[in-house]
């Protein structure tokens, strides 16, 4: 269930931030459903894999390459949806990786329970 909140969460996150950042453009909610879906996937499958593979750049960076990485992952994302989903260009990719990443993190924090607090 955690699964499916975070996936409507998400797409929630994606369609609002694509409404107000000039160079993201999501058709629909239903659009962006899938598009977090995606990303989610990629996240947990080729993510791990590019991570492993610029290590040594990481490192040397400090961590500052994720952010290229996470960039790359939504790039590839809007690759493979052409007609529903559509980012500009890497700069904008970045930036949208980031916003998203802060808008998700706040809504991770504040759907969970009391239990389970983090921070």
């Amino acid at each position: 269930m955690n699964f499916l909140i975070k996936i409507a969460s998400t797409a929630l996150a994606i369609f609002v931030i694509a409404s107000l950042m000039p160079g993201v453009e999501v058709k629909n909610l239903p659009m962006a459903i899938v598009v977090s879906t995606l990303l989610v996937l990629m996240n947990v499958y080729v993510k791990p894999i590019l991570i492993f593979l610029t290590f040594p750049i990481t490192l040397v960076t400090l961590g500052l390459f994720l952010l290229v990485i996470n960039a790359t992952i939504i790039l590839v994302t809007s690759y493979v949806m052409k007609d529903g989903f559509n980012v500009d260009g890497f700069w904008v990719a970045m930036l949208f990786s980031i916003v998203l990443s802060m808008i998700t993190s706040l809504i991770d924090h504040l759907t969970e329970s009391p239990n389970e607090k983090k921070w």
